[in-house]
């Protein structure tokens, strides 16, 4: 089936990389080849590929070692049936960490704060999935095959923003929690909550409130802290313009 004209399939691959924390991961088991499936906790990476905590007495981590192909489900856990919701089928290799490993233990940390109680224990290792294509289903008509450059971000250019990144989600949450719910409530139409911000990337930012995540987009990429800075203030802006319009009904 081919996408209809108002329908941005890597878009929307995107926002469900960015916005699962949960999702069915399917190995191939050691010896037999047989497929194994289990659910995994997630978080994404930067240029959006996911990041797994997972025990080396896990079957599925054994799976991984004798073999690194694997599949990941994920889908938008739409209320009624979750058929009728988009979903990605992500194929790739599991990767265990060896760079970049404050960023991953970060990254995860700040979409999982609960596994700060065993992510130092010795049996458990971060892994990256290198996705090498996706299948997107998101209803009738909207049934597509992606490849890694069309859903995932690229960072080339982006290093200066990378190494702000933990300064400016540490200052946003600590500092800046009211304009994470302007963001939150009045672009992107959440509920009021504890809005905290989880990450940022060149083409938007994560927050979190409990199990609910929601991604804002920039309407133009932002390659360093100083662009992100600027940013972040003009979206508030226009979400206070909005706070504005709304009292004046």
């Amino acid at each position: 089936m081919q996408p209809t004209s108002d329908f941005d399939p890597g878009k929307l691959a995107k926002s469900l990389l960015r916005r699962s924390r949960q999702g069915a991961l399917a190995t191939l088991m050691a010896g037999s080849g047989d497929p194994y499936c289990s659910l995994v906790n997630l978080a994404s990476h930067p240029d959006g590929s996911p990041i797994l905590l997972i025990s080396g007495l896990a079957v599925h981590t054994r799976n991984i070692l004798a073999d690194s192909r694997v599949s990941l489900m994920l889908d938008e856990r739409a209320a009624g049936d979750p058929l009728e919701g988009a979903r990605i089928m992500l194929s790739g290799h599991a990767e265990q960490a060896d760079a970049d490993k404050d960023l991953l233990r970060r990254r995860y940390l700040a979409a999982h704060p609960s596994a700060e109680a065993f992510v130092s224990f010795k049996d458990f290792s971060f892994y990256r999935i290198r996705p090498t294509g996706t299948h997107l289903v998101a209803g009738f008509g909207r049934i597509v095959d992606l490849k890694p450059g069309q859903f995932l971000t690229d960072l080339t250019g982006a290093e200066d923003l990378l190494a702000a990144e933990e300064g400016a989600v540490a200052h946003m949450n600590a500092d800046h929690r009211d304009a994470m719910g302007l963001y939150a409530t009045k672009l992107l139409d959440a509920a009021e909550g504890d809005w905290r911000c989880t990450g940022c990337d060149p083409e938007g930012i994560d927050m979190q409130e409990g199990q609910t995540v929601l991604r804002l987009d920039f309407p133009e990429w932002v390659a360093d802290g100083t662009a992100l800075r600027k940013m972040l203030v003009r979206l508030a802006g226009e979400a206070r313009t909005k706070t504005d319009q709304s009292a004046k009904i």
